[in-house]
């Protein structure tokens, strides 16, 4: 088990395992009938997975449009709260095939609140892929049309996802072990 900033992280999905997998996500996403698509990337968890899922869809000979929007639903803690756009997309999204990508899919609110916002503002269609997939939290009916891991119900850390601003950096996706 890695030692981390003195604290044990058990790894769930290894940096190899999460580069092989957004490959096969990246040629899921190729075999849709995309035109005009315009990749959301939702900030901050999903930064890195989102960098690596894009530049795998190069490499399947996609070359979307690439956006941030940096939403919360966090108030304190981890405990979902209000979603709250922090900082919107500059692009007009009507007409436009959307995949949003996130770190994570746990209450679903944050991506149903994005997706319900881009299908509202026009867009064609609205697709999402996420890293995990946490069914256990579930609050809305809402799936994702791509999704790299189902997830257990821990708090996990890494590959972008955080806990007090630590662990982010890390090349793959573990639990903390102990108090965090």
């Amino acid at each position: 088990m890695p030692i981390v900033r003195g604290k044990d992280i058990e790894v769930l999905f290894s940096a190899s395992a999460i580069a092989r997998r957004n490959l096969e996500l990246a040629k899921e996403v190729a075999s849709r009938d995309y035109h005009d698509l315009l990749v959301i990337s939702i900030l901050k968890g999903s930064f890195i997975f989102a960098a690596d899922l894009i530049r795998a869809m190069h490499d399947t000979g996609l070359s979307p449009e690439v956006e941030f929007i940096f939403i919360s639903s966090y108030g304190k803690g981890t405990v979902s709260g209000e979603v709250k756009i922090l900082r919107d997309i500059d692009n007009d999204v009507a007409g436009r095939d959307v995949l949003l990508i996130d770190d994570i899919l746990e209450s679903g609110k944050t991506l149903q609140y994005t997706r319900n916002l881009m299908l509202d503002r026009g867009a064609r269609s609205v697709a999402i892929a996420v890293l995990l997939d946490k069914t256990t939290r579930r609050q809305t009916a809402l799936e994702a049309d791509f999704v790299g891991f189902e997830c257990p119900d821990s708090f996990v850390v890494g590959y972008g996802m955080d806990v007090a601003h630590a662990f982010r950096e890390l090349p793959f996706v573990g639990v903390v072990k102990g108090d965090a």
